[in-house]
């Protein structure tokens, strides 16, 4: 079965975010994995010294076939230095998965999917 790790930010720890809702969304699109016969598993960072150290453990945890790098780490330009700092990370520490980029919390299964 093929592995699926999607990294993202935290929507609890940004001020004036729905954190809960936006949970449940990611938490919904995390269930659709299984129905693709895709093993998925979801971490998300918060934006502080902690990030780091959190994404080399999930990366570090298996051997991942992808990658999915969030909107919530990429998009945003102030986070530049961050989205930069994750695709580095990927490819110290899960040198054979692939990396995907989905255009929302809604589609990560189709964004691995390019790369299975």
């Amino acid at each position: 079965m093929p592995s699926v790790l999607i990294l993202g930010g935290d929507p609890n720890a940004v001020p004036g975010m729905d954190g809960d809702v936006i949970r449940a969304a990611l938490d919904q699109e995390l269930s659709r994995f299984g129905d693709h016969a895709i093993d998925a598993s979801m971490t998300l960072i918060a934006l502080d010294e902690s990030a780091e150290s959190v994404m080399i453990a999930a990366l570090s945890e298996r051997d991942w076939d992808v990658v999915v790098i969030g909107g919530g780490i990429r998009k945003p330009e102030p986070l530049l230095p961050l989205f930069e700092q994750v695709v580095n990370l990927v490819r110290r520490h899960a040198r054979k998965a692939a990396i995907a980029f989905n255009t929302s919390g809604g589609d990560s299964v189709e964004a691995a999917k390019r790369w299975l």
